[in-house]
């Protein structure tokens, strides 16, 4: 886990069920609520970082935001 100074506070609302859920998975797993959400983020994000669809979405974006950036710098 990353050092206390390299966390973020984040307040996430989620439905009753899906809660009592995660609480289930961590009493079961002998972690906390926050580390089950952290770690399913996680691999989230990683799968996310993987498909090759959200690849082509990424790229675009980043070609479109360094066309808004550019049209900034050279106002």
């Amino acid at each position: 886990m990353p050092a206390r100074e390299d966390m973020k506070n984040l307040t996430l609302r989620i439905d009753r069920t899906l809660a009592d859920q995660a609480r289930a998975v961590a009493e079961i797993t002998g972690s906390t609520v926050s580390d089950v959400i952290r770690n399913a983020l996680a691999e989230h994000v990683e799968r996310r970082r993987k498909d090759p669809e959200f690849q082509m979405l990424l790229r675009r974006n980043l070609e479109r935001h360094q066309e808004l950036l550019n049209m900034l710098a050279d106002s």
